[in-house]
């Protein structure tokens, strides 16, 4: 097992100081897609999603956004006039 370590940016930075382990780059990706999901489906009516900054969520192998980025997901919306 590996730990990882799971980062937003939202108009916000949050970086995460605790981690996850996981087995392997599959559950990886998993539980970074099920995060979006659940985080993405809680500020869908918000304005802070449709203010068309990217929303970002990205994965290191050590704490505070260092080390290396194992995956990254990025989310943008927009009203259009």
């Amino acid at each position: 097992m590996h730990r990882y370590y799971f980062h937003l940016q939202d108009g916000r930075t949050i970086l995460d100081e605790t981690g996850v382990d996981l087995p392997d780059l599959a559950a990886v990706q998993h539980n970074a897609l099920a995060t979006t999901s659940e985080l993405l489906s809680g500020m869908k009516s918000g304005p802070e999603f449709w203010a068309g900054e990217p929303w970002k969520l990205w994965v290191t192998d050590r704490p505070d956004g260092l080390g290396t980025t194992v995956l990254t997901l990025t989310f943008s919306a927009s009203r259009q006039s």
